[in-house]
């Protein structure tokens, strides 16, 4: 098959799991044969895109989003490199490369990791979403395709076996000389108030009240506007334990030492994938108290609606505690656990299966432009998503105002609600391994 000229455009370069995904997915397909370009700011994952052999072409931090000025550049790109395929990644980059690539040459592929997909963005515009909940239900409210690419990991550079002995001495994880190593429970995020502070508080809480019964710490890896938040909660945790159960690194740009660490993983989304890759145990983190153990009976739950999950906003603390209190006391059950879940994150997620599929989304989407809809079709098409995104920014101007404004609004609880199958938040699997009844809930 010919080869693709290819510009990837991830919608930040800061640490994260959407953009983290679109420059090693954009290593992977140059890797079957493409030639891929990464269009960005600067930011801590420069490095990453240097260190994968990717070329870079810079863009300003600070500008709009979207912005009429990268529309322009993507178009000249377009034409000066002959590229096939523009792919933005979240919806302002979806919105300016389709501007851009509009009856141009190139097709335009939009990825969309967040929680809900933003219903501005244009029918006609080809999608890839993260999970089989919201791939049906984007699908059944829109013209164009839909695929579906579950967030992939890396499993050669993630795997069980990377160093971290230095990871646990710098900051100081190992406990007391002569004493039991503690158990490492680990979360790696950003400190955002949407989708992740809510667990990330819990979380803290309840290691503060464990430690005082069992050698366990939880370091937060990560940093971000909520920082100052879990630092206070981590110091009022740690005075409750009389000891430093919780201790914040701040973000670093090669996380993997932390994986390695830890003997319990946290997380969601794409955080929860590479835990899998390092033959982690994870309990998978949502919202509103939602807390549960990966195990292959609750799997089937996460590979529909995506690694995460909403709750009924009681009990959180409590079902985290249960879970953790299950395997602090049981090395055997984190052992197969463990297992389980670096065999499915290599059958099933890694970055090599993932790429391939992408690379069949960019021919589908060349492919379809020879069966796109007529020009008044188009035209209508983006006249309503302009007017869409005209009354997006008049409400998000006026809850900046009020002081009410999301800092990620398409990852709010509400419209992750909205994209999931009802029934579909897991039951507890606390003891499910066994077949027996959960002393926690019931099930």
């Amino acid at each position: 098959m010919t080869s693709l000229n290819i510009l990837v455009y991830p919608h930040a370069m800061e640490i994260g799991g959407s953009q983290l995904n679109a420059i090693e997915l954009a290593a992977a397909v140059r890797d079957l044969g493409h030639r891929v370009t990464v269009l960005g700011e600067d930011g801590p994952l420069l490095d990453r895109v240097r260190g994968l052999g990717l070329e870079h072409l810079p863009l300003p931090r600070r500008r709009r989003r979207p912005s009429p000025a990268v529309a322009a550049r993507l178009r000249a790109l377009i034409r000066a490199r002959r590229l096939d395929i523009v792919h933005g990644y979240e919806w302002p980059p979806g919105l300016e490369s389709y501007a851009a690539a509009a009856g141009g040459r190139a097709a335009v592929v939009c990825t969309v990791m967040s929680m809900a997909v933003a219903p501005f963005l244009p029918g006609w515009l080809p999608l890839v979403v993260g999970t089989r909940a919201l791939q049906r239900h984007v699908a059944d409210r829109r013209p164009g395709a839909v695929h579906l690419i579950e967030p992939p990991v890396d499993v050669a550079e993630n795997a069980p076996g990377h160093p971290a002995e230095e990871f646990r001495a710098r900051y100081g994880l190992d406990g007391s000389p002569g004493q039991p190593r503690p158990l490492l429970l680990a979360v790696v995020c950003r400190l955002v108030p949407e989708l992740k502070l809510e667990g990330v508080l819990t979380a803290v809480e309840v290691v503060g009240r464990l430690a005082r019964e069992h050698p366990v710490r939880l370091a937060v890896v990560g940093d971000g506007p909520a920082r100052d938040v879990v630092e206070e909660r981590a110091r009022q945790a740690n005075a409750e334990a009389g000891l430093r159960a919780v201790v914040l690194t701040g973000e670093l740009r090669d996380p993997r030492p932390a994986y390695a660490a830890a003997d319990v993983m946290l997380g969601m989304g794409g955080s929860a994938l590479r835990a899998l890759a390092f033959g982690r145990p994870l309990v998978v983190q949502g919202e509103r108290g939602f807390w549960q153990l990966l195990t292959p009976q609750s799997c089937a739950t996460f590979l529909e609606q995506g690694w995460y999950g909403i709750g009924d906003g009681t009990g959180g603390a409590d079902r985290l505690t249960g879970f953790l209190r299950r395997l602090i006391g049981d090395p055997q059950l984190r052992e197969s656990l463990g297992r389980y879940g670096r065999d499915l994150a290599v059958d099933r997620f890694s970055l090599h299966r993932a790429a391939r599929i992408q690379e069949g989304i960019y021919r589908s989407a060349l492919a379809a432009r020879y069966g796109e809809p007529g020009s008044l079709v188009r035209v209508a098409d983006g006249l309503r998503s302009a007017g869409g995104l005209a009354a997006y920014k008049l409400r998000q101007r006026y809850a900046r105002l009020r002081g009410t404004a999301a800092r990620d609004d398409f990852n709010s609880a509400v419209l992750a609600q909205a994209a999931m199958p009802i029934g579909a938040q897991p039951v507890c699997s606390l003891d499910s391994l066994d077949g027996t009844q959960c002393a926690q809930c019931g099930t």
